[in-house]
């Protein structure tokens, strides 16, 4: 694929490369990537916390595949793997990474977790917006950000080119977001963002916002 290159540098830029430790819970962000909820059962199977927050309403694009949300899904997937019912915790309103933080923090809140670290689990392609959102809305935890240990070309292999978009969008959203204050700011390189304007004229520019 000719764009391979470019889409790397993307890929490289939003991965954070956190080592793992031991958390007070795991954090599995809701997707139309159902890998998240494997990577997260697979943490929890692993000893690395003793609770899953599945966080996920319908999103941008689950709302039109899918029946269930994305909490609910994740939740089947994670109790197939062998995760306790009662160990699981569902958010189930949330259609975006800000909601995502805000909601699971009032969940935490609201079932009086005792909870100050997370595993955040997300898309390998997104670990750094992730953690830009956790850090400005949920900064008095601690937080690794986590995902599956793959290639950008193999993921490419496996999940098609539909995803690139996303990742082009999100990529914009680290810019906007933390000019909004909605995120924290993160130095954007100068070939991030050429490599992110290229893309966009070729066409991947699904989930670009436009105002």
């Amino acid at each position: 694929m000719e764009d391979i290159k470019t889409i790397q540098i993307l890929w490289d830029y939003m991965r954070m490369n956190h080592k793992l430790k031991k958390s007070d819970c795991i954090i599995g962000l809701g997707t139309i990537d159902t890998n998240v909820a494997n990577i997260a059962s697979e943490l929890y199977l692993n000893g690395y916390a003793d609770k899953i927050i599945f966080s996920g309403g319908l999103g941008k694009i689950t709302h039109k595949l899918w029946n269930e949300t994305e909490a609910e899904k994740f939740t089947k997937i994670a109790r197939k793997r062998g995760v306790p019912k009662e160990n699981i915790y569902l958010e189930k309103e949330s259609t975006n990474t800000g909601d995502n933080f805000r909601f699971s923090k009032k969940l935490i809140e609201n079932k009086n977790l005792n909870i100050k670290s997370c595993i955040v689990v997300c898309k390998p392609y997104d670990e750094k917006r992730a953690y830009a959102a956790f850090k400005k809305i949920m900064p008095e935890y601690e937080v690794i950000i986590h995902s599956e240990n793959i290639s950008c070309e193999e993921y490419y292999k496996q999940n098609g080119d539909e995803w690139i978009n996303v990742l082009v969008g999100d990529i914009q959203r680290m810019k906007i977001f933390a000019e909004k204050g909605w995120q924290i700011k993160m130095d954007i390189p100068q070939d991030v963002w050429d490599a992110y304007k290229i893309l966009e004229k070729r066409g991947y520019n699904k989930f670009i916002l436009k105002d």
